[in-house]
């Protein structure tokens, strides 16, 4: 008798605790330290092979009963996801908060939307991979609704897009010298020069011909969506001059390029003031000089980060 009650206790432990919870379908995934895991799939949107770095809070377990506040941050064009942690320490700011941070792959230049492809649409659908695909995973990885978005260049763009296009899916957006108002004069054609020349890609099948596919442009536009940002916490920096300013590494080699900076500069003077005419509060910080580069964009993203804390409600490590 006494063997039957140990062999059922047994039983009935195993029975009581549940399997490890495993990788979703067709994710493979690489953990780089207790705390970050790199996440890699073949996506249907984008009809190629994606990752999404992870960051993960204290206490976090893929079986927690809870979900966690998220921040979704975008790469810049001719970059990558592990971009974020490459070049800004996000992993030591997240750590001190309750909160996840997601950094998806965004093309070498994807421009977060689905393609235009001469009004056929079709592959890549970079907006419905961010929108749908990644939070869906995400869910998966006890990511919750309470969400903030930023992004770098072209990823703030897409962050401020994205929030104006889909209401309620984002509390808090924030832009890092993101192209702004995309059909200002002058403007489309010199972003299908930065992508013709910077990649090589036939730079109108993202949002079409300028003229002829105007409304697609303008579907996609931050500063024509600007009233659908209404309730949304705003942050919105870039410079204007391109030339070297307080952040410029020593001795660094300026390039043509970062003369950008100064029509990137322009969008987000119009952007802004697009919404204070609208009368819907942004944080906005329009510097002078400083390049197109992450050494700008680093204390933009240290200052707009507690904002976005506060939005999402996510707690701060000693709360």
């Amino acid at each position: 008798m006494r063997h039957l009650l140990l062999t059922l206790t047994l039983l009935f432990s195993l029975i009581s605790v549940p399997a490890p919870a495993s990788a979703a379908a067709g994710v493979a995934e690489k953990w780089l330290d207790a705390r970050t895991l790199d996440l890699t799939w073949t996506s249907p949107n984008v009809g190629e092979e994606v990752s999404a770095r992870v960051l993960l809070p204290k206490g976090w377990s893929r079986t927690a009963k809870r979900t966690w506040p998220v921040v979704y941050a975008f790469q810049g064009g001719r970059d990558d996801y592990t971009s974020w942690t490459r070049e800004t320490g996000i992993e030591e700011i997240a750590a001190r908060w309750d909160v996840m941070v997601v950094m998806p792959s965004g093309g070498d230049n994807g421009s977060y939307t689905d393609w235009w492809n001469d009004g056929a649409g079709g592959l890549p659908r970079w907006e419905t991979f961010h929108t749908g695909e990644v939070m869906k995973l995400m869910a998966r990885y006890r990511a919750g609704t309470s969400r903030a978005v930023m992004g770098a260049s072209s990823g703030g763009q897409g962050a401020l897009a994205y929030a104006a296009r889909h209401p309620g899916m984002f509390r808090y957006a924030a832009s890092f010298s993101g192209s702004t108002h995309l059909t200002m004069d002058g403007m489309q054609v010199f972003l299908l020069a930065v992508n013709l020349l910077g990649s090589g890609m036939d730079a109108l099948r993202i949002f079409g011909l300028p003229g002829r596919d105007d409304a697609n442009w303008r579907a996609h536009d931050p500063y024509v969506l600007a009233g659908r940002l209404r309730g949304v916490g705003l942050y919105v920096s870039s410079g204007t001059t391109g030339m070297n300013g307080p952040y410029t590494p020593e001795g660094a080699e300026w390039r043509l390029t970062q003369l950008s900076e100064i029509l990137i500069g322009q969008m987000n003077h119009s952007f802004v003031n697009r919404l204070h005419e609208l009368n819907i509060p942004v944080t906005s910080h329009i510097y002078g000089n400083g390049w197109h580069a992450w050494p700008e964009w680093i204390p933009e993203m240290r200052a707009a980060w507690p904002l976005m804390m506060r939005a999402i409600g996510a707690k701060g490590a000693a709360a």
